[in-house]
């Protein structure tokens, strides 16, 4: 099992400290597996600092997908994508 640094804007790492966001939309540049576990490390995109502040979640679940799979590329490079949390 494998630790992945990753950098979190504020308002995300609020949120994922919260429990509130308990999940991570991620460019496809890094491989991750379930049980793997990401150490996210608060970025100060204004500072363009640290703040010193991280926290450690476990990957349970890892959907990679290319926006062509949907077969609507254009409507999602005009209207974007949403990612929905269910309990």
């Amino acid at each position: 099992m494998a630790t992945i640094k990753k950098k979190i804007w504020p308002e995300y790492f609020e949120l994922v400290s919260s429990g509130k966001k308990k999940f991570e939309l991620r460019l496809a540049d890094f491989d991750v597996k379930e049980g793997d576990t990401l150490l996210l490390e608060e970025w100060d995109p204004k500072t363009k600092e640290y703040t010193g502040r991280n926290i450690e979640k476990k990957v349970s679940f890892v959907l990679k997908f290319n926006i062509g799979d949907f077969a609507q590329e254009e409507k999602i490079k005009e209207k974007g994508l949403l990612v929905i949390q269910i309990d």
